[in-house]
Parts: C-alpha cells; structure tokens; sequence
C-alpha cells in the first residue's frame, strides 16, 4: 500500500483529497502549512508527496526546494497555479508531475500510479547496450550520456527522454507518444512538460530549436533524434 504525504491548507479540499485517495487504497497523511509538510515528509519518508503551492506560511515552490535538497521523494505539484513559468519553475526544481486544479481523483490517481511506477521500476537482468547517434552515446541502464566523448549531465527524466529517442533514432516521435512511454501518462497529459523538458535537452546539447543539431522537431507531427549527418531538413518549430 503506498503512503501518500497531502500538503493542502484548503480543509474542505484536503478532506476530498483524502477520503478519495484512501478510497483508492492509498494510506494517506497530512499537513496544512509548508513547514509541517517539509517535517512530515523528511521525518515519515512517504512514498510519494501531492504538494500544494499557495500555503499559509511558506511558498510551496520554497518547501519543494528545500525538500529537494534532504530527500528524492516523488512530488507530484497541485495548485491552482496554470502559468507556463510556474510550470517550468516548479519542474526544474525538481517535481515529478504538476497538475492544476480543478482536477478530478481519477487523474490525480492516474498521475500517482505513473510516478510510482516509472521510479520504482527495476533494471534489466542484463544491462542494455548503449546506442550511439552520432557524437551521442547513451547508456540507458546507468542513464549515462556522453557528447565527442564528454559525460553530460542529465536529470533521470532528461537521461529516460534522450534514452527512449535514441532506441528510435531517425523516426519522428509523436508528443503523446512521449507522454504515454516517457512520463506513462497514456491517458495524455501537457505538451508543454514534454517541450520543456526537450527544451532542456537542447541546452545541454548545444543546440535550439531553430539550429538543432541532434533533436529537430517537425511541425505538428513530433520531434526526432539524428545524428548531424543524418538528419535531414525538418523544418523547426518556433516556440
């Protein structure tokens, strides 16, 4: 059964959440300020945290970096917050999943199990070979990359999105198809968590979207990993 950590201030929605997660079979506690979360999460060590951002007495954006820094529980970002920078703030500071309110439970447990599922997976009896893309060689049972020789350093989302692009190296990958294997969301979920995080792929790779390299994006269809030689001239997408 997993253990589930709520940190809402909201008492009607924090009762909802509750009854509805253990309805789903979840053992769920609770904390109504940013600090109480914090002490409760770093103290009971729950298997994942659903984590608000308005709280009472601290950003949550704050509690998430401070968490980040004592513990890699899983935190799943719930707030009323829709605006792409408070996305993006809070995907790089380390959430696993943000969803915006109002949502139903159904999504919220679906987006639980994708979480809980994609981290607690276990590796291969027998380590994957690396797949070379040109100047790239990635290493996808150590989620080690390197670029002409070079490691680079890559969040294990970013590691698992460059690994899954590279086993299809040459073929254009649809966003949904990113969410469903990547993020195991197959119900759908936000373009823009995918085009962040290949936003961020770019970066480390010496590139953007209007002079790629390596990840070129074909307009309205998806986005593709090539070695330089072989990448054709997909036209890039702006944005």
């Amino acid at each position: 059964m997993p253990h589930l950590l709520v940190v809402e201030d909201d008492p009607q929605l924090r009762a909802a959440l509750v009854r509805a997660l253990r309805d789903r079979g979840h053992a769920v506690a609770t904390a109504s300020t940013g600090m109480a979360g914090l002490d409760a999460a770093v103290t009971h060590r729950p298997d994942l945290v659903v984590l608000d951002l308005g709280l009472p007495d601290v950003d949550g954006g704050q509690v998430l970096r401070m968490l980040r820094s004592v513990s890699d529980v899983p935190v799943i970002v719930a707030t009323a917050r829709d605006e792409e920078p408070e996305i993006v703030a809070a995907l790089e500071d380390g959430a696993d999943d943000y969803i915006v309110k109002p949502f139903g439970s159904g999504q919220l447990e679906a987006r639980i199990k994708a979480v809980l599922r994609r981290l607690g997976s276990t590796e291969p009896d027998e380590p994957e070979p690396p797949v070379r893309v040109g100047g790239l060689l990635v290493f996808p049972s150590s989620r080690e990359v390197t670029l002409d020789g070079e490691p680079l350093e890559l969040t294990p989302r970013e590691s698992d999105l460059l690994c899954y692009l590279a086993r299809r190296q040459g073929q254009v990958v649809s966003r949904r198809e990113l969410l469903a294997e990547v993020w195991q969301q197959p119900l759908g979920g936000a373009d823009k968590t995918v085009d962040v995080h290949l936003s961020w792929l770019r970066r480390k790779l010496g590139e953007t979207a209007q002079k790629p390299r390596y990840l070129h994006t074909v307009r309205t269809v998806g986005v593709k990993l090539a070695a330089p030689d072989d990448a054709g001239s997909p036209q890039p997408e702006r944005g």
